[in-house]
């Protein structure tokens, strides 16, 4: 064995962190800014994660292997049902849980035992810090009853109130989270940041513009399948989408007249994976129809979710 890796990892710190929570809490916004890139997409919607998305900080001395899952809620679709799966596999993988709440929305009293997280939690009786997010946006008077009820139901490690968004108080979090992880060996490489593909963070990229931009129903009944993606080897890379809606009605409305509202999404979307990339890419989008997908097994088996 290399000495000098011996050397590197004596006293290294490493182990997965899962950030569970009710939808719209702030879990990707907390894991990008804890990362200090965006790898989850974000949109002022619930339900906007649908997989586990891994992001992975590391310095010489800890690495931290995130674990972003979906909102947990009580399933309407066969969809549902895996996003609550991939939940509760993180849940049972993590070494530590970051149990996050909406301090406009805390559910104190009564409400705690309708919060369906807060149930997978007190199940796996792990490790757990109490994360109360969007704090900037209530009064400190507000957050000691929160902090009462919540403290009172499980045996919390630590309780800490931030603000995601505006990073205030992440960086007393992130040392809490290192404090508490096992010696271990690294398990990526330390220049790793995710262990998704560059298909994946590409759909995703598109399925955020589209939650970004429409309403209602429409970013719930959509999701994003890559056909076609071919690196330029020195020029533009093509890559081309189907985005696939569940009515003839949502496709025409996704489309817009002539076609502008597909356009805008797809300049939108160009941009930030450009971004990503870090190279120009020419990208096509294409919408069909195919009814009830959320609770077709194929469909999903199809487009990456595993349903057990």
């Amino acid at each position: 064995m290399d000495n000098n890796l011996i050397q590197i990892n004596k006293g290294f710190k490493c182990g997965y962190v899962a950030i569970v929570g009710e939808p719209n809490v702030g879990k990707s916004t907390l894991m990008n800014t804890l990362i200090g890139q965006k790898i989850s997409i974000v949109a002022n919607k619930p339900q906007t994660t649908r997989h586990k998305i891994l992001g992975i900080l590391s310095t010489d001395k800890f690495q931290i292997i995130f674990l972003d899952t979906p909102g947990l809620l009580r399933p309407k679709y066969l969809l549902h049902d895996y996003m609550v799966e991939t939940a509760n596999s993180a849940i049972y993988d993590a070494d530590l849980i970051l149990f996050m709440i909406d301090a406009q929305n805390p559910k104190i009293n009564d409400g705690i035992k309708d919060d369906v997280a807060f149930e997978q939690i007190k199940k796996a009786n792990k490790p757990t810090f109490l994360v109360i997010n969007k704090v900037d946006l209530v009064s400190k008077p507000s957050l000691l009853p929160i902090i009462d009820a919540y403290s009172k139901k499980f045996p919390f490690i630590e309780i800490f109130p931030i603000s995601a968004l505006n990073a205030l108080g992440t960086i007393d979090l992130l040392k809490s989270i290192v404090n508490n992880l096992p010696e271990h060996p690294p398990f990526y490489p330390l220049d790793a940041v995710s262990d998704a593909s560059e298909r994946f963070f590409v759909s995703e990229i598109i399925r955020e513009k589209i939650f970004q931009n429409y309403k209602q129903e429409i970013p719930y009944s959509t999701t994003v399948e890559i056909v076609e993606f071919r690196e330029g080897g020195g020029k533009k890379d093509f890559i081309s989408a189907e985005i696939y809606v569940e009515k003839s009605t949502q496709k025409a409305i996704l489309i817009g007249k002539s076609g502008a509202a597909l356009k805008k999404i797809g300049e939108e979307a160009r941009k930030d994976i450009e971004k990503f990339l870090g190279r120009s890419v020419f990208l096509e989008l294409h919408v069909k129809v195919r009814e009830k997908w959320r609770d077709s097994e194929a469909w999903l088996k199809r487009l990456g979710y595993k349903i057990n």
